[in-house]
């Protein structure tokens, strides 16, 4: 295999230098294609602008001055001479459990390569007040299911996003298939002045456990266990599909009366 990587991090992160470098041990090539920088939070912006600027160092590696989407589009559709079999993208500094998935430019990265038709995943450690520690768990867990989604390719619009508790291998109690929690709304924003007097803001953190029961990623955390939750690509809500119909024919009858 040949396995494309990605993250928002930055090229230079902790994280995907662990991941690189184990899943370098089980397949055939690595290519990373990565962030100049942290782009955590992009989710899914691509660059429209301006050019994407990518720099090829001299270990191979690709440094792309864009978002983690830029990376992943740009790799597959013409920086690289042969396609990849699959994109995998992380390993994430922090969780991307619940709603967190709609921000995530791990996750994003991850999304754009199952877009242009291949297999694709997103690894994230998540970690408390100790900060990261263990990367080779996550990126034990990311090697041993990129061969299994070699081996059984998931439906075309399905990427897995996975979740790692941050302990040591040998206390992982393993893998559980989960949903998607929820959290609470985000807290405020936090105001602050610059020394001329113009009003800025930091976006406040994420909002607590809410949906956060059996079942769910959080939990599968909370338990030790690596959360694997298959994510839809397709967005379309289709149990409200015949509600808004209703709404629709109602607009249309009524159109002739404006």
């Amino acid at each position: 295999m040949h396995i494309l990587i990605s993250n928002d991090d930055g090229l230079y992160a902790r994280g995907i230098s662990h991941l690189s470098q184990e899943i370098a041990k089980h397949c055939d090539k690595v290519t990373v294609v990565a962030p100049d920088r942290d782009r955590s939070g992009a989710s899914n912006s691509l660059t429209l602008d301006q050019p994407i600027r990518v720099e090829t160092l001299e270990d191979g590696r690709h440094k792309v001055f864009g978002t983690p989407t830029d990376c992943v589009h740009v790799a597959i559709t013409g920086l690289l001479s042969e396609e990849p079999d699959m994109v995998i993208s992380g390993i994430n500094a922090g969780a991307n459990l619940g709603d967190d998935v709609l921000y995530s430019g791990t996750v994003a990265a991850a999304m754009e390569g199952r877009f242009l038709g291949l297999p694709a995943m997103a690894i994230s450690l998540v970690y408390g007040p100790e900060g990261p520690e263990h990367y080779e768990t996550a990126a034990k867990a990311a090697s041993l299911l990129m061969r299994q989604l070699d081996r059984e390719a998931l439906p075309a619009d399905t990427i897995l996003n996975v979740n790692v508790p941050n302990i040591p291998w040998e206390e992982i109690n393993g893998f559980e298939t989960t949903r998607l929690g929820h959290r609470h709304r985000s807290e405020d924003v936090i105001p602050v002045q610059d020394p001329r007097g113009r009003q800025f803001f930091w976006v406040g953190p994420p909002g607590g456990e809410q949906d956060n029961g059996p079942g769910t990623d959080f939990n599968a955390i909370r338990q030790k266990y690596v959360s694997v939750t298959p994510i839809h690509v397709d967005l379309t809500r289709y149990q409200a599909l015949d509600q808004v119909s209703h709404w629709i024919e109602t607009l249309n009858h009524g159109a002739g009366d404006q």
